[in-house]
């Protein structure tokens, strides 16, 4: 085979060994748990705002942001469930650049697999413990579940996975809500069948074993805009698609419908600014139409603390992407204030 072995990994334990979660940490994650579960079941109407930076480049930056963030959150809280986006995974179209901190700790250095492990495991580990918010990630890998199904309140399942049986199959295991977006094609059936698929048991091979699973009901839609066969992007945040969803919704045999709206990505256009418009449309939206204030419970957004974004390597702005741009934040703190004041 063409593989060269460089090294063999760490097995799950093991890493969660030498980087344990402590028991109040362990309380923390599950009650945010519950109350994720309960937003996108409808037991809790407040409403959900997953933020963050594009990528978790740099442990301090983010951890920085975070504790912005956690001010923010505990402002809020009686109507937005604050969930920090720690992305520690970049799925890149065309596997060029830099694919996160979980493969590259040091974006300016080498690929460093078990580092990156660790230092995956360390981010989510503080953000827990000393600011309270556990966090949402998105599952590029579902063999890296086992390195963090400890420490997670929230699932992504990107535009590029959506269709791929082997994450359909992992996020029916999951026991905390998970979100599938529409394919880069936009395909809204496609998005729905890994729904349905998720919400349903399963029997399959899983990390060298066999294995069952119960069915997540807690999985749901993310929109976050299409490209075209011409290369260009398409929205699918506006009221017309939401009605849409929601009458799709009512013909499946799924419980908890549900979606959260990407803000950023093709439905922006990859213009970060655009995201404080979306945003508030979707927010005047669910004002106007019960159904859509049903449907949608939350909204996903890229932030960071520099707005803009730079190139991997500059890497010199502190707090600035070195992926997808992101608007910054004092942005952000008004927009979740505008949330609030708006859910």
């Amino acid at each position: 085979m063409s593989f060269t072995y460089l090294k063999e990994m760490p097995t799950p334990e093991e890493i969660k060994q030498r980087l344990p979660l402590s028991n109040e940490g362990a309380k923390t994650k599950a009650r945010r748990d519950r109350e994720v579960n309960d937003i996108i079941s409808g037991k809790d109407d407040r409403f959900l705002a997953i933020i963050g930076p594009c990528s978790a480049d740099n442990e301090d930056s983010v951890l920085e942001y975070i504790s912005r963030l956690k001010n923010v959150a505990e402002k809020i809280q009686d109507k937005v469930l604050v969930v920090p986006r720690i992305y520690t995974n970049k799925p890149r179209t065309t596997g060029e650049g830099y694919k996160g901190i979980a493969s590259q700790p040091d974006p300016m250095g080498d690929p460093d697999m078990v580092e990156g492990l660790i230092a995956m495991r360390s981010l989510h580990i503080k953000s827990i413990e000393q600011y309270g918010l556990s966090a949402a990630d998105e599952m590029l890998y579902p063999e890296n579940w086992r390195y963090v199904e400890d420490l997670l309140s929230y699932v992504a399942i990107g535009a590029r996975s959506v269709e791929d049986q082997q994450h359909r199959l992992t996020v029916s295991g999951f026991d905390v809500a998970s979100g599938m977006k529409n394919p880069t094609s936009g395909d809204f059936s496609v998005m729905l069948n890994s729904v349905y698929a998720a919400q349903h048991p399963h029997h399959f091979v899983f990390a060298g074993h066999e294995v069952e699973t119960p069915g997540n009901p807690y999985t749901h839609t993310i929109l976050r805009g299409a490209v075209s066969k011409h290369g260009n992007t398409t929205q699918n945040y506006h009221y017309e698609d939401l009605i849409r969803l929601n009458e799709m919704y009512d013909k499946m045999d799924v419980v908890n419908p549900a979606c959260i709206i990407d803000a950023n990505h093709s439905n922006s256009g990859k213009q970060y600014k655009q995201q404080l418009r979306i945003v508030h449309e979707v927010m005047h939206n669910r004002k106007f139409t019960p159904e859509i204030k049903n449907l949608v419970k939350g909204v996903m957004i890229e932030s960071y603390l520099v707005e803009g974004n730079q190139k991997i390597s500059d890497h010199q702005t502190y707090g600035q992407s070195i992926t997808d741009a992101c608007i910054g934040w004092d942005d952000t703190e008004k927009l979740l204030y505008d949330i609030a004041e708006n859910a």
